[in-house]
C-alpha cells in the first residue's frame, strides 16, 4: 500500500505528522507543494473524497492575504481554482494511504489509517 503526505517543509504540522510516520516504521513520500505543486486530477480526487470545504484552510496566511473579491462567493469552483493557484492554502498534511485521504494530523487516526 502507497503512503503519501502532501504539504511544505516548513510547516510544523507536516513535520510532526513526518516525525509521527517514522516513529512507527510507516514508508511514505513527501510530496511537497511549493516544489511539485497539485495537480486538477488530485485536488478533484480530493475533494470527492473529503469536501473542498475541508481543504480550504481559511486561516492560512495566504488565504488571509487574498483580496477580499476573492474570499466571497466561495463555491467548490472557486476554492479548487484557489488551491491550484496557490497549493498553499490547502490544509495540511493530506495524506494518502492507498484510497483513503486524511486531512491534518490526528495521531489516533493516522494510526487507524496505517494499522500501527
Amino acid at each position: 500500500m502507497t503512503t503519501t503526505i502532501y504539504g511544505i517543509t516548513t510547516c510544523d504540522t507536516v513535520k510532526k505528522a513526518r516525525v509521527w510516520l517514522e516513529s512507527h516504521d510507516v514508508a511514505y513520500r513527501f510530496h511537497d507543494f511549493r516544489a511539485e505543486g497539485l495537480d486538477a486530477k488530485r485536488l478533484d480526487g480530493w475533494v470527492g473524497k473529503v469536501g473542498w470545504e475541508k481543504l480550504l484552510n481559511k486561516g492560512s496566511t495566504t488565504f488571509r492575504e487574498l483580496p477580499d473579491a476573492d474570499k466571497q462567493g466561495l463555491d467548490e469552483r472557486k476554492a479548487k481554482a484557489l488551491m491550484l493557484a496557490k497549493p498553499t492554502m490547502v490544509k495540511r498534511p493530506v495524506l494518502e494511504v492507498g484510497d483513503r485521504v486524511l486531512v491534518g494530523f490526528k495521531p489516533e487516526a493516522y494510526e487507524q489509517a496505517v494499522g500501527k
